[in-house]
């Protein structure tokens, strides 16, 4: 298969960088599952956008404060004065933010100093990333080849060519393509305790490792401190920031408020552990009732509803919840274009790196980085010089015989990585 576009990944970031391509360009998107699951469609609690000059000084220090000062300068300055760019296009593509009298309600979630984030009801990874997957079926220029999974990267003295895929009987295909765009997500499949979609397991940093594309900062993994609890297997349900943003507390065993609820993530989650370890408890108590049932029934609907399955009513009493593994922060290294080491490879959403977020993620800032980033790769892939073609070798695809035993060799060499890095930052 040839194609002028390959894009591995069918979450938000995905489906918008294959929207800001020229219609004159045969664009290809590989999906591991089905094309609806990736975790842009499970964000619950919003998009942040900047409401006006005013507010630049403080969204900026905000976002820097959340990530302990490490996050690149740079780049959150792009994110931040782009967002307003990004909503307009989201709008006119039709994504349905909550309004009031013809203007946008914004809510405010933990770390974030005042409310500047647009929501649709307890969905809007869904809203948002459904809306771009429906425009893109629209486009006869973008085919979507769903099950079909990276195995590896086709390249030669570090310049991209491809990828090599396989689908769910291991029949393997090469697709040869001058620009590729990783946009695979995160690592949360690595985790027993994740809100991440068990298959999203960070295959791309594995397969960039193979080839010394340069990664960054592979242990800065964000906790999220309050997902449902539950015996059941599986990913875990997250009860947004947005809840404790509208009022929620967090209780003891003993019904007693124990903390700060609008820390930023990791602090609260640390808050949250060593009350759960004083209390020998598995989890601790959120309570919903200070928001009122209108605006549970309202804004929360998802989450009342998925509360009532695990029988709980967040109306009447306070649900249990516990900290589980929901972001990743490090990822491929990717610059202000989302180019990574790699010629004519590009690197955006939760699976690369560009420093936006720092040490933590602030919330509801992964949505506007996957798309303002989305577009940049786009950008550049359209204005920017492009790579020298790849002239790979002959492929042995007898090496590609069974994905699992593949995927497993990388999803062991990224969780050892880890470890390093967490010994050699200790």
């Amino acid at each position: 298969m040839k194609t002028d576009v390959l894009i591995v990944g069918s979450g938000c970031s995905g489906l918008y960088c294959a929207l800001q391509l020229p219609e004159d360009k045969k664009i290809t998107i590989i999906t591991k599952s089905d094309v609806e699951s990736s975790d842009s469609y499970l964000a619950q609690g919003g998009i942040c956008m900047l409401k006006n000059d005013a507010d630049y000084d403080s969204y900026f220090e905000d976002t820097m404060k959340a990530g302990h000062y490490e996050n690149r300068k740079e780049s959150v300055d792009i994110m931040i004065r782009s967002s307003r760019e990004i909503i307009d296009d989201l709008v006119s593509y039709g994504v349905d933010f909550e309004k009031k009298n013809g203007e946008f309600c914004y809510t405010r979630e933990g770390a974030h100093s005042k409310p500047r984030i647009l929501f649709h009801e307890d969905i809007t990874g869904k809203e948002i990333t459904q809306t771009l997957l429906d425009q893109v079926k629209t486009k006869e220029n973008i085919e979507i080849c769903e099950y079909m999974t990276m195995v590896d990267i086709i390249s030669k003295d570090n310049i991209c060519g491809g990828v090599i895929a396989m689908d769910a009987k291991n029949n393997v295909y090469p697709i040869r393509s001058q620009f590729v765009v990783l946009a695979c997500g995160g690592i949360g499949g690595l985790f027993q305790n994740s809100t991440n979609y068990p298959h999203i397991a960070g295959d791309g940093l594995g397969i960039a490792m193979k080839h010394q594309v340069k990664l960054e900062h592979l242990d800065y993994i964000q906790i999220h401190p309050t997902t449902l609890f539950s015996h059941k297997p599986g990913r875990r349900f997250l009860i947004s920031e947005s809840v404790r943003g509208e009022g929620a507390l967090l209780y003891d065993k003993n019904g007693q408020r124990f903390t700060n609820e609008l820390q930023p993530r990791d602090l609260l989650s640390q808050a949250i552990f060593e009350q759960m370890e004083k209390d020998g408890t598995d989890f601790v108590w959120e309570d919903m009732r200070p928001l009122g049932e209108k605006t549970i029934m309202q804004h929360f609907p998802n989450i009342y509803q998925h509360c009532i399955e695990e029988g709980f009513d967040p109306r009447k009493e306070p649900i249990p919840v516990v900290p589980a593994q929901h972001y990743f922060m490090g990822g491929i290294q990717a610059d202000l274009s989302s180019r990574t080491s790699m010629r004519g490879l590009y690197a955006c959403g939760e699976t690369s790196c560009n420093g936006v977020h720092g040490k933590n993620r602030l919330a509801s800032n992964s949505l506007l980085e996957s798309l303002v980033f989305a577009r940049r790769a786009a950008d550049d892939m359209i204005f920017g010089e492009a790579p020298e073609m790849c002239r790979p070798d002959r492929l042995d695809l007898n090496q590609y015989e069974d994905q699992n035993v593949i995927l497993e060799g990388y999803h062991k060499q990224v969780l050892n990585e880890i470890e390093r890095m967490k010994k050699a930052n200790e």
